[in-house]
């Protein structure tokens, strides 16, 4: 199933910026050891404190006989429990998740801000990119560049994909570059920018409306 198909989890806590986590396999286990499929760094949080899966078209969530519990639209979670789309899931009291349904349109948790600060930098006039100080090397091809220059730029705001296509494709109708090119682009520059920092997703798939920049602050 592509990240597009898939359904999502907005990830906030009190210390972090939402995080958005495609549900790309059947089964994910989410707790506070690293061998978790999302890790939760809270002591609240058990070590294998729940799991979402697949049966057939429809997805369920466990509580995996967690210390501190597991409640989902304000009810506590006993057991095994159907989910539905804009479900609230709260972990331990520490950490609030939303599951957003295969095909819904993911909602603008997030507000545009000034991530020119953060973690990932850019050179614009020598087109060179730094992440904790680090260079990315070698360099970005130009579409390359040019999706992340513009994301970078928007400063945590949302980008359509219109938008991508004209910043990265000015010289092609805007008809001929296909969905695919689009997505494939994103996952090439994930992939790059994953040689230096592996732990953190910077570009984020915001479904229904486009892409931005998740640019952390040290």
């Amino acid at each position: 199933m592509s990240e597009n198909e898939s359904p999502i989890l907005i990830i906030q806590d009190d210390t972090e910026p939402a995080q958005h986590w495609p549900v790309t396999r059947d089964e994910i286990v989410l707790g506070r050891v690293d061998d978790c499929d999302i890790v939760l760094a809270d002591r609240q949080v058990s070590r294998k404190h729940i799991r979402i899966f697949r049966d057939g078209e429809q997805y369920y969530i466990e509580d995996l006989n967690s210390k501190n519990g597991t409640w989902v639209n304000g009810q506590q979670l006993k057991g095994v429990r159907e989910l539905q789309d804009n479900d609230e899931i709260q972990v331990a009291l520490a950490t609030r998740i939303q599951f957003i349904g295969k095909g819904s349109t993911t909602p603008l948790t997030s507000k545009p801000g000034d991530a020119l600060n953060g973690r990932l930098q850019i050179d614009q006039t020598t087109r060179r990119v730094f992440i904790g100080g680090v260079e990315l090397d070698p360099p970005l091809s130009l579409p390359q560049y040019r999706l992340l220059e513009l994301l970078y730029l928007h400063g945590g705001g949302i980008c359509t994909r219109d938008t991508v296509v004209e910043s990265v494709w000015p010289e092609v109708d805007s008809e001929g570059v296909s969905e695919q090119a689009i997505d494939a682009l994103v996952r090439r520059l994930r992939d790059r920018i994953a040689e230096v920092d592996p732990d953190w997703q910077y570009i984020v798939t915001v479904r229904g409306h486009g892409f931005r920049l998740d640019n952390p602050t040290d």
